[in-house]
C-alpha cells in the first residue's frame, strides 16, 4: 500500500490506441523511504532517456477540473507544424482526455491507474517504450488529479507545473504546499470566471506562493479565450531550448 495516499499498488496499465500494456510490476513496499528510493532509481533512469533524446519534459499537475486538458489542447493547436508534442495521461480509469489529445493532433498513451491517486516513475518508463523520443521536442505528463500524492513522486521530468483554477480558491498553495513548493511554474486557469466567482484573487494566491519561498513564475491562463498563452509558449519555448544542446551533444556520441 502506497503510504503517501493508501493506494492500493504502484501499478498501472499503459493504453497506446486502445491496446492495453501491462506496466512493469513494482513490488509492494511497507516502508516509505525504500519505495522512493526504488521510484527515484526509476525516475534517474527515465531522466537518462529524456536528457539522450533532447526532449523536454513537463510533469502537469492540478486538482480534478483545474484545465489540464484543455490547457494542452490549445498549446498543441498553438505549437502545430513548429514542436512535436507527446502527451502521457494518467487517469484512475477511461480514455477521455486521451481522445481529446489525439484530436488536437499529438500522440497519447493513457496510463490508467486502477485505484492509485498518482504517477510513478515505472508507469511512466512503461510508457517510455511507446514514444519515439528523439523526434519529440515536448512531451506531457497528465498526472492523475490530486493535489497531494503526485508532488510525492519524482518521474523523471525536468520541469514540474501546477494549475491553480479560480474555481478552487485562492488559499490552496497554503493549504497544500508541498505540491506548491514543487511548481516550477504556476498557471492559475480559469481566469474568465474570475468575475463570476467573485472571491478569488490572484494576488492573494500568488502571496501564498511566495511564503512558501518559491520564486517560480506565475501566469494567468484562459484557454478559452487565449488569455497569457504567448507567455506561456514562450516559456515552454525557453525551457525546451535548455534541453537541446544534450540532443545535440549525444547526436555525435
Amino acid at each position: 500500500m502506497c503510504d503517501v495516499c493508501g493506494c492500493p499498488n504502484l501499478t498501472g496499465h499503459v493504453h497506446v490506441a486502445g491496446a492495453i500494456l501491462h506496466a512493469e510490476s513494482g513490488k509492494q513496499i511497507e516502508v516509505m523511504q525504500a519505495m522512493l528510493h526504488d521510484n527515484d532509481r526509476q525516475a534517474a533512469h527515465n531522466r537518462a532517456h529524456f536528457d539522450a533524446a533532447g526532449v523536454l519534459v513537463v510533469n502537469l499537475m492540478s486538482s480534478p477540473g483545474a484545465g489540464k486538458t484543455s490547457l494542452l489542447e490549445v498549446t498543441i493547436r498553438a505549437l502545430r507544424g513548429r514542436l512535436a508534442i507527446a502527451v502521457i495521461e494518467g487517469d484512475l480509469e477511461t480514455e477521455n482526455d486521451a481522445r481529446r489529445i489525439r484530436a488536437a493532433g499529438a500522440n497519447a498513451v493513457q496510463i490508467t491507474t486502477g485505484s492509485a491517486c498518482h504517477l510513478d516513475a515505472t508507469m511512466v518508463h512503461a510508457a517510455l517504450h511507446t514514444l519515439a523520443l528523439r523526434e519529440l521536442d515536448i512531451l506531457f505528463i497528465e498526472n492523475v488529479g490530486n493535489l497531494v500524492c503526485p508532488a510525492g513522486f519524482d518521474l523523471g521530468q525536468h520541469k514540474n507545473v501546477v494549475l491553480l483554477s479560480v474555481t478552487e480558491g485562492d488559499d490552496k498553495p497554503e493549504k497544500y504546499p508541498v505540491m506548491f513548493r514543487a511548481a516550477d511554474l504556476l498557471g492559475i486557469t480559469k481566469t474568465d470566471l474570475t468575475e463570476a466567482v467573485g472571491d478569488f484573487q490572484t494576488l492573494r494566491a500568488l502571496r501564498h506562493f511566495r511564503h512558501l519561498a518559491n520564486p517560480a513564475p506565475m501566469f494567468e491562463l484562459c484557454a478559452r479565450n487565449g488569455g497569457g498563452m504567448a507567455a506561456w509558449i514562450g516559456w515552454l519555448i525557453g525551457e525546451r531550448d535548455r534541453v537541446r544542446p544534450a540532443r545535440s551533444m549525444h547526436a555525435h556520441d
